[in-house]
């Protein structure tokens, strides 16, 4: 209104230069003013960013676990999970599996084994807010349990011998006078049969036989007579008039470490029935006066047993 009120004073053309100073300062308080709103308006932006609060945590999960026996029928079995989540999972070969990740909610746990039914078939298992364990099964050859049977011959060593079966279960068995044998009732799994008489060895010493859905037959052995090894020895009577006897030492290593294995009066051998096939032995003699004091070893005498 002051700038229309100046050019009507002074008229058309005319000059008003303190009304252009004015107005020159009025622009110019208002560019001030219009800066330091869109300053202000910055500085608010700015710390509305600053205090955003930090992200939630992640949500906690949890595990369902159990065993599935006996093992021999629980290692290798799948086990399905299904309800809140979905997964499957192996058992490991003591039966034993875990599911993790989970998160709260309601969950089916169902076993699968070719060959074997279990019990229960399936079970419910509730997470809320912590692991759940003990969700176990047992399983069951389907089709009822097997044999495994064999001979021991000849029947002079078979005959009588004593049978053991380990592994997925254990039994001791007698054979016949034939040398005939048998272990029944049993589920599928893995065993090891070994047999043992007095007097004998065997070949194979034991064999693993594993049962899956049929009776295991021919499991056989021969059974061999074992034969007892000894040593004779003999040695030149010392020409000391004061010896009282002898003593006879043994090793198994060449020309050291013997031990005494007899003290003898003044006789001039001595057998050694204490030895084993497959080794080789060393023997020194030593003549003692009635004093107990002991002369030098002898010359060295060696003995390999078959």
């Amino acid at each position: 209104m002051r700038l229309e009120r100046h050019k009507t004073r002074f008229g058309h053309g005319s000059e008003p230069p303190r009304v252009v100073g004015q107005t020159a300062r009025a622009f110019l308080l208002v560019t001030m003013f219009a800066a330091a709103a869109v300053l202000g308006g910055c500085t608010g932006v700015v710390g509305g960013q600053n205090s955003q609060p930090p992200p939630p945590p992640p949500p906690q999960t949890y595990s369902i676990s159990g065993t599935i026996s006996p093992a021999a029928a629980g290692g290798g079995t799948t086990v399905t999970l299904s309800g809140a989540g979905t997964a499957t999972t192996t058992a490991d070969s003591s039966g034993n599996y875990s599911f993790s990740g989970l998160a709260n909610g309601t969950y089916a746990v169902t076993p699968s084994h070719t060959g074997y039914s279990f019990s229960p078939t399936n079970q419910s298992a509730t997470v809320n807010g912590a692991n759940v364990t003990g969700i176990n099964f047992t399983a069951t050859a389907i089709g009822g349990t097997f044999t495994i049977s064999g001979t021991i011959t000849p029947t002079a060593g078979g005959s009588g011998a004593t049978i053991t079966l380990s592994g997925s279960a254990a039994a001791t068995t007698t054979t016949d006078s034939s040398g005939n044998y048998s272990f029944g009732s049993l589920a599928n799994g893995t065993y090891t049969v070994t047999p043992s008489n007095t007097g004998y060895t065997f070949s194979p010493v034991n064999q693993s036989v594993t049962v899956s859905g049929a009776n295991q037959t021919g499991v056989n052995f021969t059974a061999t007579p074992q034969v007892t090894h000894t040593v004779a020895l003999s040695w030149v009577a010392s020409t000391t008039t004061t010896v009282a006897g002898y003593n006879v030492y043994r090793s198994t290593v060449n020309g050291s470490g013997y031990a005494k294995i007899a003290g003898l009066g003044l006789v001039l051998t001595y057998t050694d029935s204490a030895v084993q096939s497959g080794t080789t032995y060393y023997y020194v003699t030593t003549a003692v006066d009635s004093s107990g004091t002991e002369s030098a070893f002898s010359n060295q005498a060696t003995a390999a047993i078959p």
